[in-house]
């Protein structure tokens, strides 16, 4: 009897208005019409705990704001849960799995602007994630011109990262940029100032490559 094939997981980075939600939804699709279970997920969040610690992240209680080590503490408590009760059960099945944020988004958001050091942060990811890292990791870049447009048409009001100067959004995008730039084996940058058409057949011309890969 054979076995099952390893599933595949897939995380989407960017900065704020990249239209990473939007892929996710897409490539979830695309997935299943080819004959491949898909999960779609979300960090923070994924599992009841993971979404509660969502909340407190990206609307604290009215005047509080959390420090850096904080978030990242608070993000990486949700990313094992979510771990341990979606990830890992997912992949063992055979599933793909298509993640909305993962640690990279730790490394960036929790350290520019004076944040936490690198080496602090992969300390704690390496801790949290053991063996379990992204096969493929799609980074959305667009200019921050386009995603300050998309963030002011969102409905629902701007959370604490949205609110941010636009001196944090850019760095949080060249930070993105380094990380693919150093990782290129599993990293992708997609340009994602095309239609959302065009970054879903860019993304999915590099997923079908990763399943050439699995076959």
């Amino acid at each position: 009897m054979s076995e099952r094939p390893a599933g595949r997981f897939i995380t989407l980075e960017g900065g704020e208005g990249t239209g990473k939600s939007t892929l996710a939804k897409g490539l979830a699709r695309k997935l299943e019409a080819a004959g491949i279970r898909a999960i779609l997920t979300r960090e923070p969040g994924g599992t009841p705990l993971a979404e509660a610690a969502r909340h407190l992240l990206l609307h604290p209680p009215e005047g509080e704001a959390w420090s850096p080590l904080s978030e990242a503490l608070l993000v990486n408590a949700a990313r094992r849960d979510h771990l341990e009760k979606l990830i890992r059960p997912a992949l063992a099945r055979g599933d793909w799995v298509i993640c909305d944020r993962f640690a990279d988004s730790t490394r960036v958001y929790q350290s520019v602007s004076g944040g936490v050091a690198q080496s602090t942060l992969l300390s704690i990811e390496s801790e949290v994630l053991g063996d379990t890292v992204p096969s493929m990791t799609l980074v959305l870049d667009v200019s921050l011109e386009v995603a300050r447009e998309r963030r002011a048409v969102r409905a629902g009001a701007m959370d604490t990262f949205e609110r941010r100067p636009e001196a944090f959004h850019e760095a949080v995008q060249m930070a993105f940029l380094a990380i693919a730039e150093a990782e290129p084996a599993r990293c992708r940058v997609i340009d994602a100032g095309q239609s959302a058409e065009d970054v879903l057949e860019a993304a999915w011309g590099e997923i079908c490559s990763l399943m050439g890969g699995q076959q």
